[in-house]
């Protein structure tokens, strides 16, 4: 067991009633190696006007000590001076619980990452654990988060934990795959897919936030070309602001009440609406690898995706849909050629997930953890 891990991220966090809240699924991970440490030391992001998100739960440990930071962010010349004023002040405070860590991990990309990353290469003996969440594919990213990406490729004193299987992938950097399931949930995914049928009309599902970039208006644009009496329901889960909400809500009159947006939804009412939905639609513009993916595949409900990030190294012809939005076919193609497969090619498909969402166990994640970042 080790003494102290400090963990340097962006994650949102805010305190209410004497309690302090995080995003569910860092709380959950968090949750499944908090045992291998005496004391866990959180820095993440303050997001007072969150207290009433449903995707912040209750940080329930006792050996986790939370420091909040000032949120930066933003494109504007505004928010750029605020964030460049802001980073002595962050630095320091983040050093300063550096200097109490055995091991330190950190959630890129990020600016609090980006800062610990640096102090890494001055301080080297600890054990460094990062963690880069968004797509591996340099061509695909942004200035800073490929600024990042690059910075953590040289940073061969640490161990770098990334999505997919890349050519050329250097040694220290790592696929791991980010937990989402119990055991419980793989044993319940393993009983509804048995059952599923795909017999009927399609219930439909997409999970994220409600914006171009996950690809909402695409989602909407090829249903108004299909024939509705193939869909029993489409779930929206997620939010955007009110104004985007009511944009894409506007837009979607045209399947009457078929189309339910649920907004923020805590994750056993998630897993609820994935065990009786046949479809994960997700043609994002970008990725990582969306957890939302493996949960669905736990219920056997079959992505159709876009070929970004990793997604094609874990979705494939035998378990989904891919959408190459490079090339001449539509995502309203895709959608049809899935609408009209045979109902025991889809079945199979269906049954071919549970293998897939057994990667993204919290067990598996634990024991790749102990065998290969805390060594």
């Amino acid at each position: 067991m080790y003494k102290t891990l400090t963990i340097v991220s962006d994650t949102a966090i805010c305190y209410k009633n004497g309690t302090y809240y995080g995003f569910n699924a860092v709380v959950n991970e968090i949750k499944s190696f908090e045992n291998l440490f005496d004391k866990i030391i959180w820095i993440g992001y303050n997001y007072p006007e969150r207290h009433s998100d449903k995707t912040l739960i209750e940080i329930e440990s006792k050996n986790v000590e939370v420091v909040l930071l000032k949120k930066l962010g933003g494109k504007s010349i505004f928010a750029l001076i605020a964030i460049l004023l802001n980073y002595p002040l962050i630095f320091f405070k983040i050093l300063k619980y550096i200097r109490e860590a055995d091991v330190v991990h950190t959630r890129a990309p990020s600016h609090p990452a980006f800062i610990a990353t640096v102090i890494s290469f001055f301080w080297k003996n600890k054990i460094w654990w990062h963690k880069f969440a968004g797509s591996w594919n340099a061509e695909t990213l942004p200035f800073f988060y490929k600024f990042q990406r690059n910075l953590l490729v040289r940073a061969k004193h640490s161990k770098v934990t990334i999505n997919g299987f890349w050519d050329n992938q250097p040694k220290h950097c790592l696929s791991f795959e980010n937990p989402c399931l119990t055991t419980d949930n793989i044993i319940r995914g393993k009983e509804i897919i048995q059952f599923k049928k795909f017999d009927g009309r399609f219930t439909l599902c997409f999970i994220g936030r409600l914006d171009e970039s996950k690809g909402v208006d695409v989602i909407l644009a090829s249903l108004k070309q299909i024939d509705l009496d193939k869909i029993e329901k489409i779930h929206f889960i997620g939010n955007s602001n009110s104004t985007k909400r009511s944009f894409f809500e506007k837009e979607a009159l045209f399947l009457n009440d078929k189309a339910i947006f649920h907004g923020f939804l805590g994750k056993d009412k998630v897993h609820q609406i994935l065990s009786e939905s046949h479809f994960l639609l997700l043609p994002s513009k970008s990725e990582g690898f969306p957890k939302v993916i493996a949960e669905a595949a736990c219920y056997g409900t079959i992505p159709i995706v876009s070929t970004v990030g990793s997604i094609p190294h874990y979705i494939t012809d035998s378990n989904g849909f891919l959408w190459d939005k490079e090339v001449a076919i539509s995502f309203e193609e895709i959608l049809m050629s899935a609408f009209e497969e045979k109902v025991n090619f889809l079945e199979n498909k269906s049954r071919n997930l549970s293998i897939l969402a057994e990667k993204f166990t919290f067990t598996n994640y634990l024991t790749k953890l102990k065998s290969d970042i805390l060594l």
